[in-house]
């Protein structure tokens, strides 16, 4: 027995993507059937046996140890990332789908500048179709600033991957601190702007979670995907000694994906915890086009008297993405699933909190881009404490959002509903 705990003790996790690219995701564990696994599971989401079928599923551990706090309002959260930027001691790894050259970009710029100039070895890595905006002059400046940045799938370079778009929200410092969410670097968030000027329905409501622990290890490790492939330089990784991982809860299983890899294993995830609520699911979602398999799901966990709530958005920023989501809204209401939409101002989170205990936020929409063509990155969280908050600030958004009911919504317009059935057939491309 002695030798046996020896080389536990010493095992090592690899700084190796997980899961694999052209890993097949075995038949029995994919989302439409993987919901029968989780529903038989006698404890639900607190059955020891759930964290075994999210492992099978992923094939990757879920990291113990962990210290997590929510955000969720942009003030919040980018005082928070500032914070650990300038708090840096060798290395920050900063990834955003959009990257603005605003007030909070600028920002941002000043705090990794002067990272870099105390020796600190800052990347950024942005996506080329999401910062299209932000001048060349402006990643010049970063880079004379001693920033190493990239762009990834610069547009007219790689004109076969144009589709493939990076969008994750990712920050890592010194690979103990992470941070992930929905929101991206730009003023929207009403951190850096003048209040005079703004309203408060013009600050986006959006949410995003910081770690300290083993689980910024794995994050480093995803960012290094995206880095690769924008032809950043190597990422000295080394690996994480397993009894690291093995700490108290918060435990979190690092969802991450990219077209090709991981995008079915995720959907399996949020089905299987789907399929193991026993008594709440509440959903909030920016751009929300699903598919008729996930619709089947959230309507079968609310037909055996689960309380599946969707939070949706009320204004957007992409008004046809919004009329995509109402196609569906009158298959899940007739199954029993209760859809809000949030007026308060634009809402841009995508989280989901189950039976007060599982918790999952970060960039994935439930649209058909986030689950084929995107690279996203979520946390799942089996914690009671996060998911108390969770479900607070979903108890709050309730507050500022109207109940889409069955009998108005049959009698929207001709054209209203007309509008809806196009743009869920455009929903694929959207």
């Amino acid at each position: 027995m002695r030798p046996r705990r020896h080389r536990l003790r010493h095992r090592l996790f690899k700084p190796i993507l997980r899961p694999a690219a052209g890993r097949k995701l075995p038949p029995d564990l994919r989302s439409r059937k993987v919901v029968r696994l989780a529903q038989a599971l006698p404890l639900g989401v607190r059955d020891p046996g759930f964290e075994t079928l999210l492992r099978r599923i992923d094939g990757a551990p879920l990291f113990g140890g962990n210290q997590v706090a929510a955000y969720f309002r942009g003030e919040d959260a980018f005082a928070a990332m500032r914070a650990a930027v300038t708090g840096a001691e060798s290395e920050i790894l900063l990834e955003s789908y959009i990257y603005k050259d605003d007030h909070a970009g600028r920002a941002f710029l000043k705090d990794l500048a002067h990272a870099a100039a105390r020796g600190v070895m800052v990347k950024v890595l942005a996506d080329a179709v999401g910062s299209y905006h932000t001048r060349a002059e402006f990643w010049q400046e970063m880079e004379r600033k001693g920033i190493e940045h990239r762009l990834y799938h610069p547009l007219f370079r790689q004109l076969w991957y144009q589709p493939f778009r990076d969008h994750r929200k990712i920050l890592v410092v010194d690979r103990r601190i992470a941070f992930t969410g929905g929101m991206n670097i730009g003023d929207e968030y009403g951190s850096f702007v003048r209040r005079k000027k703004v309203k408060a329905g013009d600050i986006w409501r959006d949410t995003h979670v910081r770690v300290i622990g083993p689980a910024a290890w794995e994050m480093a490790v995803v960012f290094s995907e995206g880095w690769n492939r924008a032809g950043g330089s190597e990422l000295h990784l080394l690996p994480l000694p397993a009894e690291e991982a093995e700490g108290p809860p918060p435990r979190i299983l690092v969802l991450d994906s990219r077209f090709r890899r991981g995008q079915a294993e995720s959907a399996a995830a949020l089905a299987a915890v789907v399929g193991a609520a026993r008594e709440r699911v509440w959903i909030t979602n920016s751009y929300f086009a699903p598919g008729w398999a996930a619709v089947r799901v959230l309507g079968s966990a609310a037909r055996r008297g689960v309380d599946v709530r969707l939070m949706l958005p009320g204004r957007s920023d992409v008004p046809l993405a919004r009329h995509a989501g109402h196609g569906y809204y009158s298959r899940l209401l007739s199954r029993g699933v209760r859809v809000f939409e949030y007026d308060a101002s634009i809402l841009h989170a995508k989280t989901l909190v189950a039976d007060g205990y599982v918790s999952v936020a970060g960039s994935t929409n439930l649209d058909f881009r986030s689950f084929l063509f995107n690279a996203e990155c979520d946390l799942l969280i089996l914690d009671e404490a996060v998911a108390g908050q969770m479900t607070q600030a979903f108890e709050e958004d309730m507050t500022h959002a109207d109940e889409i009911l069955r009998p108005a919504w049959r009698r929207r317009p001709f054209l209203h509903r007309l509008g809806d059935r196009l743009a869920r057939w455009l929903a694929p491309v959207l």
